[in-house]
């Protein structure tokens, strides 16, 4: 089985690429970015970055093999496509403000990958997430359950590290479920946040629990401000499994950004939402049933991504 990671000269690109390939289920790793130019010298950071993580391989024992390259026919036949190209996020600057620049990046690398592997499966990684997956859906013109986009998995994730912190726990007990849009209007689902099966508020008063689900909504902000730039450690694991549970056909259950069609009241968009994830792409979406409250929220969340579509669509028509 054969994937494809653009923009991973990049940390998130080639992380996704490290973790496909330490998982050992792939054949091959094609790692896609464009050449830099520095003080009138060529560098191809796709190529340096494939050579480093295969000379890991004895170590890390894998075998799949890691190819860098700046030629899109190089992906030809890729099962499954990544797609992390982009600018990153800066101190002060929101994931909206990434919105025109990126749907250019996006939709121009779509083109390319759907040129040579038709048949192939598109995560999209680049903010804002929801949108980015949005553009490349349109520019593919593949069915919606083979575009998604990564969100809820990473978004879960902090949550459930952010628990397992305060609570001393291990994070491997926590499952938790996020919905809605990648970002500050994600919807938190404390009722359904479990430690081996028990609800989280017998471990933890409200007040604290509302700090963490706060932190979680903010946590893209909280690593910007830290570090001055994007995570990629997380996004890239995040990615990488959804790479698994598709090539693997493990039927996975993961909150991803989805195209919905009257899901959660909603319609032509995507949002994050749970599905089952396994061969070609997107099996089922599946609908918990939610109270007023949690519903409320949904509407919000979804309300502010149909505002960036909008931005979007203004932008482009210029």
């Amino acid at each position: 089985m054969k994937v494809t990671v653009v923009g991973a000269g990049g940390n998130v690109g080639s992380t996704v690429s490290m973790s496909i390939a330490q998982r050992d289920f792939a054949k091959e790793v094609v790692m896609v970015d464009i050449v830099k130019e520095k003080d009138g010298e060529k560098f191809y950071p796709s190529k340096g970055r494939a050579l480093d993580q295969w000379e890991s391989s004895p170590i890390h024992k894998f075998d799949t093999k890691l190819t860098g390259t700046v030629d899109y026919e190089d992906t030809a036949g890729s099962d499954v496509c990544v797609i992390t190209a982009g600018v990153p996020r800066r101190p002060g600057m929101s994931r909206d403000d990434l919105l025109e620049i990126n749907a250019n990046i996006v939709g121009s690398v779509t083109e390319q990958l759907v040129k040579h592997s038709p048949n192939t499966i598109l995560i999209i990684v680049s903010n804002p997430l929801d949108v980015m997956a949005q553009v490349a859906y349109e520019t593919s013109g593949l069915d919606s359950n083979r575009v998604m986009g990564m969100a809820g998995i990473l978004d879960t994730a902090r949550y459930r590290s952010f628990l397992a912190e305060e609570l001393d726990v291990s994070p491997k007990d926590i499952q938790a479920l996020l919905l809605g849009g990648h970002g500050d209007t994600m919807v938190p689902l404390p009722r359904f946040t479990t430690i081996s099966g028990m609800p989280v508020t017998q471990f933890i008063d409200e007040d604290k629990l509302d700090e963490i689900v706060e932190r979680t909504k903010g946590g893209g902000g909280e690593l910007v401000n830290l570090m001055g730039t994007s995570a990629w450690y997380a996004p890239g694991a995040a990615a990488a499994q959804m790479v698994e549970a598709i090539i693997l056909d493990q039927n996975r259950v993961f909150p991803c950004a989805a195209y919905l069609n009257g899901e959660y009241g909603h319609e032509e968009l995507f949002l994050g939402v749970p599905v089952k994830l396994g061969k070609d792409g997107i099996k089922k979406i599946i609908e918990v049933d939610l109270n007023d409250e949690e519903q409320q929220l949904m509407d919000t969340s979804a309300d502010h991504v149909h505002s960036v579509l909008s931005e979007f669509r203004k932008l482009m028509d210029k």
